[in-house]
């Protein structure tokens, strides 16, 4: 083990696709009804294996994102696994491409947001964001 004042490639060293290791900010997490209530009412874009809501706040700041997923999805195992999955997808795509100052909520869909290719996920996440924000490619 490196000793920690040599800030070498021990152990306890970040690597470097790590999240402490990346320029861009980790998003905030959505916990009060009330945004999630607000961002329901705003832009709201559907795909296969997701709903994706996003609204603009008012206040300027870093973004924030809300999961959730309804008994529909299936029992507690299946929603969590669903939740995880839309975690990673948010860190892996908003970090890059979502614009500060806006609220977005993932909802889990019954079924698809679990067993749909992680790779198809993050696709519909990057399409859907071109949506909301109205640009092309």
């Amino acid at each position: 083990m490196t000793p920690p004042e040599a800030g070498g490639t021990g152990s306890d060293a970040a690597p470097a696709g790590s999240p402490a290791a990346s320029a861009h900010p980790a998003p905030e997490i959505l916990r009060k009804r009330a945004d999630f209530l607000r961002a329901a009412q705003a832009r709201r874009q559907g795909t296969p294996g997701f709903l994706l809501q996003a609204r603009r706040r008012e206040a300027e700041g870093g973004i924030r994102v809300g999961f959730t997923c309804s008994k529909k999805v299936g029992n507690a195992v299946l929603r969590n696994r669903a939740k995880r999955r839309l975690r990673a997808i948010a860190r892996a795509v908003l970090t890059v491409q979502g614009h500060a100052g806006w609220d977005y909520v993932l909802v889990g869909r019954p079924g698809a947001t679990v067993e749909r290719p992680y790779a198809a996920l993050l696709a519909d996440l990057e399409r859907a964001l071109r949506q909301i924000h109205g640009e092309r490619g």
